[in-house]
């Protein structure tokens, strides 16, 4: 089995004088879920259409499963759920699925029930697909992906349409497609989805690669740690923290003092005032979150999230 399901190589897409794709080497890894980031118009969807072969790309390589793009039968080991998926009106969600089931020859009819009710369309796979809801479309469209269960999944905005209830429904499943041997790509607009689903996550931003890497550990890089406190005497708390040392800023907020240190030194802090009779009656590590690392590194205000 092959350590990297995708790898690309200086892969580039241009239209005309527009760079869409930019010289982009990533690296995807076997068994997890990985999130592909990055602002309005940064080339999420291109770098998509190129590894699914929609488009071809206009220099530079890339490899699925450790073959050439062009190996024969290697996107019959891919599930796609790209934009939005097209099905009949006058046909069933079942039927839809047996029907592409049949033309591309992937997986069985035996497990079309089963896919039906692990999406949560169980009870509404046997009805019109013109009477769905758009998140009940996207239920379906997740289920064609899974048809014969591929290697690798790509998702784009899955859980669009969908209410909180089925937005935390479809998270799990997705959690659980990560397991064991199979991949999945997540493109989402959601970064607080990516963070809650996604083990790593790969940033482009014009076309270009600027982060990748496991989720915790860039957010562990956004900035610097603060921990919130409330203390019996927030006054002498504030007087006695601001000498120098390892704690690199302290100030009142509210009823809280918001102090910059590192979290692991949180037992160190509350010696130090314990010994000076000041007593910590709360304390909460303010975590660093996808979002704001999202923004440090490419630059972008919340318009730019998409």
């Amino acid at each position: 089995m092959d350590e990297f399901v995708i790898q690309t190589d200086r892969l580039t897409k241009r239209y005309k004088n527009v760079v869409a794709v930019d010289d982009l080497s990533m690296e995807i890894r076997r068994g997890r879920v990985y999130g592909l980031l990055g602002p309005n118009g940064s080339g999420k969807t291109t770098t998509m259409g190129l590894l699914l072969g929609l488009q071809a790309p206009t220099s530079g390589t890339f490899s699925l499963f450790g073959y050439n793009h062009g190996h024969r039968d290697l996107l019959r080991r891919v599930g796609a759920l790209v934009e939005n998926s097209s099905f009949y009106p006058y046909l069933s969600g079942y039927q839809n699925l047996r029907y592409f089931q049949m033309i591309s020859g992937r997986g069985s009819e035996g497990e079309l029930e089963s896919l039906v009710d692990r999406v949560g369309l169980a009870g509404r796979g046997h009805d019109l697909f013109r009477t769905y809801s758009y998140g009940m479309k996207q239920r379906l469209g997740i289920a064609l992906s899974l048809l014969g269960d591929p290697d690798l999944v790509f998702l784009d905005e899955p859980t669009n349409g969908l209410d909180p209830e089925g937005m935390i429904e479809v998270r799990e499943l997705i959690k659980s497609l990560g397991d064991g041997s199979r991949t999945v790509l997540l493109s989402s607009h959601l970064l607080h989805e990516v963070e809650q689903v996604c083990d790593s996550v790969t940033i482009i931003s014009k076309g270009r690669l600027i982060a990748q890497g496991e989720v915790s550990q860039l957010i562990a890089t956004a900035g610097s740690e603060q921990i919130r406190i409330k203390t019996t005497d927030n006054s002498k708390a504030l007087q006695l923290l601001s000498t120098p040392g390892w704690i690199e800023d302290v100030s009142m907020d509210d009823d809280s003092l918001l102090i910059t240190a590192p979290i692991e030194r949180s037992a160190e802090l509350t010696a130090a005032l314990a010994n000076a009779e000041v007593y910590v009656a709360e304390m909460v590590p303010i975590r660093k979150s996808l979002e704001e690392y999202f923004l440090e590194v490419t630059g972008r205000g919340n318009e730019g999230l998409q």
